[in-house]
């Protein structure tokens, strides 16, 4: 198992891609412009990456069109799309390391789930979807006479990714390994504070035998790369995570363009909902921990609403806040750090000030304060505890390692308070007993539903929220829906 000091050695080795991927080959923006992309342990510039606008997402566009229709990848056998995919997934799993680097160094991500989670389930999923291609099936309609009506997925052209900092490598995942599965040709556009991955997967993508022009990697800030490529009238579908405000955006820009498909995978408020027949609350302090403090908080699905009955309340609320103070806040290269940074100072500065907000309302419990080493972004884990339901705390996404605790007296009260939210992306619900836990996933709108854990997720199941979270769906069988379009050919009989 690598130490913290050979992981450090292994980054000093690296040498991030910092141009734009278009058509099969690195390419400067047209201008030469650059941004700055940071190391959120140290606040030093790790690269100066292209930056991407109108103009490049014109070109990469074109060079996607330009191999659909050319179909060396859309009508390409779906053996052989599976095939490639396969390769890619083979090289991704050779270079992890390096990507799991890549995402650590750039987004402050620990190594120790880069390197165990993000990087290897990112070749899980790709193979997942490579070994599906071939096992989707068509449709025979019911018809009268001697007509045959038969049903079938078509791809729908060029997709357009556009994905978030706090998985850079496995929401990118997520989006490109359905969309290519199905014979499209993608432009990615990363979130601008993480670029590094996708550029080196798009160059290992491309060594493993996948055409020019089917990927496209165009780094960029989102009010010039992420606009043009949600306005442009070549691009069929529209494939997002992020936050509600920015898919907001991106359905006006479909309006405002040809009415591209868009899917939207957006915030969340997620609630965990702790009963007091749940007996291990050795067990549920431990899971509540990691499903606020897992990525720093910065996760869309994180259960940052502890709704705990109010016999229990007391006792749990001090068994997570000891955790939380025992959390190593630490360098992200340590595989012994409990949590690492937030992803930019701008990010520090947006979560304390919801930390500040809290102060005259709640019951501060643990945490609260900045975390002085190395120049980097870090944030003690921090719980409030009898929080208002109508305090900012409560009704918005913080997107930090901050926990809002507050009591409840009975099972409709529970639901009540969940549901009482913008938001319906995900939610846990901690119970002995299997008839509570029935009823109350069936009372919550959300996603998912998680019992007696956190943010539970897997390839074969789909992931997606309801409400102000969006209405896309990734991963599964399913995610083939945003993907695809439905073609009926009919044959009149004779």
């Amino acid at each position: 198992m690598r130490t913290h000091a050979d992981w450090t050695r292994l980054a000093a080795t690296i040498t991030p891609r910092t141009r734009a991927w278009i058509d099969g080959a690195f390419t400067d923006a047209a201008d030469g412009a650059t941004f700055e992309t940071v190391n959120p342990a140290t606040g030093e510039v790790l690269a100066e990456v292209a930056r991407g606008r109108g103009p490049e997402i014109d070109r990469a566009v074109a060079a996607a069109r330009a191999s659909f229709e050319s179909g060396v990848w859309s009508q390409a056998a779906p053996g052989e799309r599976k095939r490639v995919l396969l390769a890619v997934a083979t090289a991704i799993r050779e270079a992890a390391d390096e990507l799991a680097l890549l995402d650590t160094l750039d987004g402050g991500k620990r190594i120790a789930d880069t390197s165990a989670i993000d990087a290897p389930g990112s070749a899980a999923i790709l193979q997942w979807y490579a070994e599906a291609i071939d096992k989707i099936y068509g449709e025979v309609a019911p018809t009268a006479g001697g007509d045959l009506a038969v049903v079938t997925r078509e791809p729908v052209g060029v997709v357009g990714a556009v994905v978030p900092w706090n998985y850079p490598l496995e929401t990118a995942i997520w989006k490109i390994a359905p969309a290519l599965a199905a014979g499209n040709s993608v432009v990615l556009k990363p979130a601008e504070d993480t670029p590094l991955s996708a550029l080196r997967l798009a160059e290992l993508a491309a060594a493993a035998g996948l055409p020019d022009g089917v990927l496209n990697v165009v780094p960029g800030f989102g009010h010039e790369a992420g606009q043009a490529l949600g306005l442009h009238e070549d691009v069929d579908v529209i494939a997002f995570t992020g936050s509600t405000a920015i898919g907001k955006k991106f359905l006006e820009y479909s309006s405002r363009s040809n009415g591209k498909a868009v899917w939207l995978e957006c915030g969340g408020k997620s609630a965990n909902i702790v009963f007091a027949d749940a007996a291990d609350l050795d067990a549920v302090a431990d899971f509540a921990v990691a499903g606020i403090f897992a990525c720093s908080g910065q996760v869309c699905s994180a259960n940052s609403r502890l709704l705990v009955e109010r016999s229990i309340a007391a006792e749990l609320t001090e068994r997570v806040a000891a955790r939380a103070r025992a959390l190593t806040v630490g360098d992200p290269l340590d595989p012994d750090a409990g949590m690492g940074p937030l992803v930019s100072a701008a990010q520090l500065e947006r979560v304390r000030g919801y930390v500040d907000a809290a102060r005259p309302v709640a019951r501060l419990v643990a945490g609260g304060g900045a975390v002085e080493k190395n120049g980097g972004f870090f944030l003690e884990p921090t719980v409030f505890a009898d929080v208002p339901t109508d305090a900012t705390l409560w009704r918005e996404e913080v997107f930090g390692p901050v926990l809002a605790i507050t009591p409840f007296d009975d099972e409709a009260e529970a639901i009540r308070l969940a549901n009482d939210s913008e938001y319906g992306l995900a939610a846990s619900v901690f119970t002995d007993s299997i008839h509570r836990a029935l009823r109350v996933s069936r009372a919550l709108r959300v996603g998912t539903v998680s019992v007696n854990t956190v943010d539970a997720l897997d390839v074969a199941t789909p992931f997606g929220g309801m409400k102000q979270s969006g209405f896309g769906r990734d991963l599964s069988l399913h995610a083939f829906d945003n993907y695809t379009a439905l073609k009926t050919t009919w044959f009149a009989g004779r």
